[in-house]
């Protein structure tokens, strides 16, 4: 029997590989869901992996055996944390936490406006801000515009610049919260003003996604409770 928190943990990983998808697809990379496992033949944009479990017990090399393990970097999201990965030349990077928030449920007042980049302007504005720097804003391109299930949710500072902000990823069940970020003050003044814009564009939802040290306690202080252990396995 399926408990509520092995559901959330299970709709939280089939949303997070619907997002890796797009994400994909923005580069040009094909991938395909499987009853098990979401899976990329080719090597993923930097920081996606190249398969995400979507039930508990996928077997291992049936997962394996569809992404690519000859180029460097393969990586898979183990949403449930339940396999052995070792034999197959995988270690693990990190572990983490899904989190879930309930729809509806009260959030902080950000002093922050918000809305959803609309044009490659405003995206390349969005990535500048959540790069900060390290030289890979091009990681989100235009293409992510026309995905009608992709809103990259923009907080902006008094002048109008792009202060904070987050993607937001709808599906069938659930809205997920990546990439958030804030330029100043960190995820503690970002997450009042992505939590203000999820209830407003998805007040039915619930809100979920992963996070792992400081970044899980800071969700936790905005409402979030942790549903199920994942880990992340690097090849090589």
């Amino acid at each position: 029997m399926t408990t509520p928190k092995q559901f959330l943990a299970q709709a939280a990983a089939r949303n997070n590989a619907e997002w890796c998808a797009v994400m994909s697809r923005s580069h040009g990379l094909a991938s395909e869901f499987g009853d098990e496992a979401w899976t990329a033949p080719v090597r993923t944009p930097l920081y996606y992996p190249d398969a995400v479990t979507l039930v508990s017990g996928a077997r291992p090399a049936a997962l394996v055996d569809r992404i690519d393990t000859t180029a460097p970097g393969a990586s898979i999201k183990d949403s449930f944390a339940d396999l052995d990965l070792t034999k197959a030349g995988f270690q693990v990077l990190f572990e983490a936490q899904w989190i879930h928030r309930p729809a509806g449920a009260s959030a902080t007042a950000s002093d922050l406006a918000w809305d959803v980049a609309g044009d490659p302007d405003m995206l390349c504005a969005w990535a500048l801000a959540w790069d900060d720097g390290d030289g890979i804003a091009d990681l989100f391109r235009p293409e992510l515009l026309d995905d009608p299930t992709t809103f990259v949710l923009c907080g902006h500072s008094p002048d109008g610049g792009v202060s904070a902000g987050a993607v937001a990823s709808l599906s069938d069940q659930v809205v997920g919260i990546s990439n958030i970020f804030s330029k100043d003050g960190g995820p503690d003044v970002a997450w009042p003003v992505v939590l203000d814009a999820v209830h407003w564009m998805f007040p039915t939802l619930p809100v979920v996604g992963y996070e792992r040290g400081d970044g899980l306690a800071t969700a936790v202080r905005h409402g979030f409770e942790p549903v199920g252990p994942l880990r992340i396995w690097l090849h090589g």
